[in-house]
């Protein structure tokens, strides 16, 4: 279950940060692994906010290094909106970035984690097998 409203009884034992990448009309998305969590489905850059991270926005410009090999500058990163996750085995927060891109950039995924990625508009993103309410930060964000 996800919110924009903490629940009741909400005890986050992680927060997790992702981005919206977004270039001309489409976004970019990764397809996870099949022995991943949440394997085989597509999602956002996304991941755990570490303790070296300073605040979000560290933890989203390295998450985002890591998994495309996109460096991201600072000052372009848009913070969107903080959501609620309930999970049955554990809750946590999770924070959704969004950033313009002014070209298409080199996307170098690592094959541990994903094993692609597509440039695609929201839309057609809905269509896809998305991991767990990744469809929600999507269709907020662009009021679909």
């Amino acid at each position: 279950m996800i919110s924009e409203r903490e629940p009741e009884s909400f005890n986050p034992k992680i927060e997790v940060v992702s981005c919206l990448l977004e270039y001309g009309n489409e976004i970019l998305l990764l397809h996870r692994q099949d022995y991943k969590n949440e394997g085989d489905k597509w999602g956002l850059p996304a991941g755990k906010i570490d303790k070296e991270d300073k605040n979000t926005l560290a933890a989203i410009v390295r998450e985002v290094k890591e998994e495309t090999g996109i460096m991201l500058s600072p000052k372009k990163v848009n913070y969107f909106k903080k959501f609620f996750v309930k999970y049955p085995q554990f809750d946590f927060i999770y924070h959704v970035f969004h950033v313009f891109l002014e070209q298409r950039e080199e996307v170098r995924i690592r094959e541990e984690e994903h094993k692609d990625y597509r440039w695609i508009a929201p839309e057609e993103a809905l269509k896809l097998k998305l991991v767990m309410d990744e469809s929600s930060s999507i269709k907020t964000f662009y009021n679909l």
